[in-house]
């Protein structure tokens, strides 16, 4: 049974500055079925407003409120646990992490998402320290790759978030995909259960065997943005299918109501 979808954002609806052929009609489609539709992103390096800017300019019709985001997950996680934030962000993102009520408490978070350029030396090791002193860890994603503006693959945060567990001997909570609360959060605003989602996803494992490692009913997988041919025979869960795009994926669910 299927209930309600998920859709990833870029290399899925979007590409770079364009929108993915048939993209527009497959989401009118979808949501003249009525079923209810959340879009799940990882992309750390954008702010939540420049994000929904992106998208008008692209003719899409995307609520604030339909979208989640890391940046997003780690504030409110911030503000549930009264922490002060140790940022290693892209300066974009900042944004997201304004007005955060202060806390007296002394706890502190490192907060790691992408900061491109800002993975410096003394970034990294200013995040370790604080990580050596017991800060928590968060997280924003753990991506291997993404697809740069180039259109070639790029490293990801996971890359550094592997270098800091190596060197400060501890595992970061990821707030993102494939975070089982991430995908939670996502089911219980659509008031669905997991089992009833599908989720549509370019990257195999955060997308797909992360969906469906947490519960997520069917996961799809498109041949678009940072797919690879072949990239589903490595998947563990692997995905229920492989589409050649949106439009294909929301043909594969429509025949399926």
């Amino acid at each position: 049974m299927i209930r309600g979808i998920l859709i990833d954002l870029s290399g899925v609806i979007y590409i770079g500055e364009g929108p993915v052929a048939d993209a527009r009609d497959a989401l009118s489609r979808i949501r003249e079925s009525g079923l209810p539709v959340r879009f799940l992103t990882n992309t750390t390096r954008t702010p939540k407003r420049s994000l929904l800017e992106r998208l008008s300019r692209m003719g899409f019709d995307i609520a604030a409120e339909d979208i989640f985001t890391p940046a997003q997950a780690a504030r409110e996680r911030l503000i549930e646990r009264r922490l002060t934030p140790h940022l290693l962000i892209h300066p974009a993102l900042e944004e997201d992490f304004r007005n955060l009520p202060s806390s007296t408490d002394g706890d502190r978070a490192v907060v790691v998402g992408d900061a491109g350029d800002g993975f410096t030396y003394k970034a990294l090791n200013a995040a370790f320290r604080e990580l050596a002193k017991g800060a928590d860890f968060l997280a924003l994603a753990r991506n291997r790759t993404f697809l740069d503006a180039d259109g070639e693959l790029s490293l990801d945060t996971g890359a550094f978030i592997a270098a800091l567990e190596y060197a400060c001997g501890r595992t970061a909570t990821v707030l993102g995909k494939p975070s089982a609360d991430f995908y939670a959060e996502a089911a219980r605003d659509m008031d669905v259960q997991l089992d009833d989602l599908v989720m549509i996803g370019d990257d195999v494992e955060s997308d797909v065997s992360g969906a469906l490692a947490t519960g997520v009913g069917q996961a799809l997988l498109v041949r678009t943005g940072k797919y690879t041919p072949g990239a589903e025979a490595a998947a563990d869960p692997e995905p229920t299918a492989v589409v050649d795009d949106i439009g294909a994926a929301a043909d594969w669910i429509l025949a399926r109501l």
